[in-house]
């Protein structure tokens, strides 16, 4: 079963540093520079689609049947996104591509809740964080070879046939009969509850498109007003899909789920603009960016892999907060880096940092959710996790996406100096 978790989670890897590495090669090609940011928001905002269905859906019927689905949306998406013939429409694919690729970890994290005890799991997420070792090594270059030789089309059309045989593969392995639900979850299968987080999550997609939408605007007038209708109707569908005190940030796993979703904020906002500024401000070669980008995510494995030797010695609240500290000297190496009077292989040391404190804080916090799940509903709460995970990566990118290249990284400094104001509240206050 964790074998075939880990070559699933290794696809949605390799298809995300690819893409990110070689989007400067896209947009040169087909225009639209202000959607650029949109690529990576429409992925993450059809993962929140695809995170809450799917984790709704675990905890209905076993896991292979929401992993096969999952699938098949990711692969339909990435024949769109190959074969688009303007940026609009790689949006639409990417979009397609995020709903299938949401449901993948969604299941994955229900299969640790109800395939490992509570001790082993920490273990287990840096072995699913090691899924990223090979692709952060290989695809950003290899997708760079790709796009330079044949065309950027195929980084996505090439892992069609790969996709499909990795599937084959593995996701027969979640049928083991220890991986379905405990019996009688209490409300699992309350009427109406499907239909209306559906609903919820869908409002919750365009409360953000909604947002990202008035920040794109060109006139302040116009984009004030539009962002505030975003905020308007995201916040209900929040609530309505995250542990109650979950804005407030009350102890345990409310603050985890609030502030997982300010890490990824931090990391991806400013990880999803690094080739780009790069290439544009230092005048390198997207070759040297995907070296950047595959040393954050080896990085990131080896922050994953300190947090599980220090789990039990050190706890969430410790780990989060020096994953979050660490993040916040990485994103302001970045933004030092931008200017030519510092040397371009600071970009190294920069991207670095910020993979090591991600991966220490980021498996921390899905330890907590596990430990504080209720039994037979662990896929509503890794659900609202991982919702709150997409949501941050989603408008963080989306955000950064207006954003000159400075603000971006300054942006992503402030939202780790979050990560670690929030820290203290993962545990219960004693008594």
């Amino acid at each position: 079963m964790l074998v075939g978790v880990v070559c699933l989670i290794t696809l949605v890897a390799v298809e995300a540093m690819a893409i990110t590495t070689v989007m400067p090669v896209v947009e040169a090609e087909l225009g639209d520079r202000w959607l650029y940011g949109w690529v990576f928001s429409a992925f993450y905002l059809g993962n929140l689609v695809g995170v809450v269905v799917g984790g709704r859906a675990v905890d209905r019927f076993a896991p292979v049947g929401p992993m096969s689905i999952g699938v098949a949306v990711f692969v339909t998406g990435l024949v769109v996104g190959g074969l688009a013939p303007s940026m609009a429409v790689l949006v639409g694919g990417r979009l397609l591509q995020g709903v299938g690729a949401g449901v993948v970890p969604a299941v994955a994290y229900v299969c640790v809740g109800r395939g490992f005890p509570a001790e082993l799991r920490p273990r287990v997420f840096a072995v699913m964080s090691t899924a990223w070792v090979v692709p952060s090594l290989i695809s950003p270059l290899l997708a760079s070879v790709v796009a330079d030789r044949v065309g950027w089309r195929w980084v996505f059309l090439g892992l069609v046939p790969v996709t499909v045989v990795v599937a084959v593969l593995a996701v027969p392995a979640l049928s083991l009969p220890s991986l379905r639900r405990p019996a009688d979850p209490s409300g699992a299968d309350s009427p109406g509850g499907t239909p209306s987080r559906l609903r919820a999550v869908l409002l919750l997609a365009l409360g953000a498109t909604v947002l990202l939408g008035g920040f794109s605007a060109d006139a302040v007038w116009i984009g004030l007003p539009v962002a505030a209708v975003g905020v308007l109707i995201l916040l209900p569908a929040f609530r309505s899909l995250t542990p109650a005190g979950t804005l407030q940030a009350r102890p345990a796993l409310p603050a985890a789920v609030l502030t997982r979703g300010v890490l990824t904020f931090a990391f991806f906002s400013a990880e999803a603009f690094v080739s780009l500024a790069m290439t544009s401000a230092r005048g390198t070669s997207t070759q040297f960016a995907g070296v950047v980008l595959a040393s954050a995510s080896l990085w990131w494995t080896a922050g994953s892999w300190l947090q599980a030797r220090y789990s039990d010695a050190w706890g969430a609240t410790r780990l989060v907060r020096l994953g979050g500290a660490t993040l916040v000297v990485g994103t302001v190496t970045m933004l030092a880096a931008l200017s030519d009077s510092v040397p371009v292989g600071v970009w190294l040391i920069g991207g670095a940092l910020a993979g090591l404190g991600m991966g220490t804080a980021y498996s921390p916090l899905a330890v907590v959710t596990l430990g504080e799940a209720e039994p037979g509903h662990e896929g509503a709460a890794t659900s609202a996790l991982q919702m709150s995970d997409i949501l941050g990566i989603s408008l963080g990118t989306g955000i950064a996406g207006v954003l000159p290249l400075g603000g971006v990284f300054t942006m992503a400094s402030c939202a780790a100096l979050v990560v670690v104001a929030l820290a203290p509240r993962l545990v219960r206050p004693a008594g």
